[in-house]
């Protein structure tokens, strides 16, 4: 069995991810292809789009939300996605059980007593009069059979309904809280009812479609990503599709036969990441693009910038101007690539008036 060690599984990952090459790709295939992105800061999609397509214009993305294409929902590891519609009525039944296992793992004493069937109809029957409403709002609605429970509306939003975030919310440069309406009745179609008893039809999607996404990975890789622990058996169904590798601690790779692993030798452009991003989150094992030691970088909301591939450093914004902080030593060129990359980064923030970049010592 072939080794791959980090650095090749880092070039298959930047050229799976979009972020060895930008990619000239509609907005929505793009969406569909990195199978949703992380998106509860909603602004963050926008620099994730632009660090991977040639020529992003965020009014592509807003006008695919205000068209319903894409949808801002709960989903992977119970955390707000923007994904592709298709894929959201697709794989949402799939999801429903660890959606549920999760909402009671947090609120399992604030939902002492309660009926969760109960609760997911009169839910629905609350939201039925079409008009999107807050959690707190969708609490208050049921305060009078539930009077004791303040978590109501977040546990039928993230778990028991399945729900969309509406517009305005997740627009290029709009900011406010989170109204969520029925997914059904938001696209006009109800989401995909569960496989029979023995088929795993959603599952294996998904399992190819990360692996094209994010391979090659091991199966624990791939329910780090989703949050489901049902997907070695859509693995086992389609193993005689795939190929396999180890990596350098002996792991098993899976990984679709004709998917891209460029030369280890590859170089590597500077990629500005927002925070939360699934090229980092997406995975059990991140050595591949992270040190161990900022393994935590990401689930903390930092955004990273790649250097040859691997995160390197830190960036935020402070009165329009990039600001990069190293997490190590980075050469004379690699400061100059880090420079430009985030004056073109300040530009695209700041709608063309370039603000500069400042790298912090």
């Amino acid at each position: 069995m072939t080794t791959l060690d980090d650095r090749a599984l880092n070039r298959a990952t930047l050229a799976r991810q979009l972020l060895l090459d930008r990619a000239g790709l509609p907005v929505l295939d793009a969406v569909r292809h990195l199978c949703g992105l992380q998106a509860q800061e909603p602004q963050e999609p926008f620099t994730g789009l632009w660090s991977r397509l040639r020529a992003f214009a965020p009014a592509e993305l807003s006008d695919l939300l205000l068209g319903k294409r894409v949808v801002r929902t709960h989903l992977m590891r119970r955390t707000v996605h923007l994904l592709a519609a298709e894929d959201v009525l697709a794989w949402r039944s799939r999801h429903d059980a660890m959606l549920r296992q999760r909402v009671l793992g947090v609120y399992r004493r604030e939902l002492d007593g309660v009926d969760l069937a109960e609760l997911a109809a009169a839910g629905r029957e609350v939201m039925a009069d079409g008009e999107p409403r807050t959690m707190p709002e969708l609490t208050r609605a049921l305060a009078d059979r539930w009077p004791a429970h303040r978590a109501l509306g977040e546990v039928l939003v993230a778990a028991l309904v399945p729900m969309v975030q509406v517009p305005p919310r997740g627009l290029w440069r709009t900011s406010g809280g989170a109204r969520h309406a029925l997914l059904s009745a938001w696209l006009g179609r109800e989401v995909d009812p569960p496989a029979p008893n023995g088929t795993d039809p959603a599952g294996v999607a998904m399992v190819r479609r990360y692996l094209a996404a994010f391979g090659p990975a091991t199966v624990a890789d791939v329910r780090a990503w989703s949050g489901l622990a049902g997907l070695p058996a859509a693995v086992a169904s389609i193993r005689d599709e795939l190929v396999t590798f180890k990596d350098e601690r002996g792991r098993e790779l899976i990984d679709l036969p004709d998917a891209p692993r460029p030369d280890p030798g590859t170089p590597a452009p500077v990629r500005f990441l927002p925070a939360f991003d699934n090229a980092l989150l997406g995975y059990q094992d991140r050595t591949r693009i992270v040190d161990d030691a900022h393994r935590g970088l990401s689930v903390a909301g930092d955004r990273a910038v790649l250097v040859d591939g691997r995160v390197a450093a830190t960036w935020t914004v402070d009165d329009g101007k990039v600001v990069v902080t190293p997490l190590r030593a980075l050469t004379r060129a690699h400061r100059t690539a880090v420079g430009e990359e985030g004056r073109e980064l300040s530009s695209f923030l700041s709608d063309g008036q370039t603000c500069g970049v400042r790298i912090d010592r």
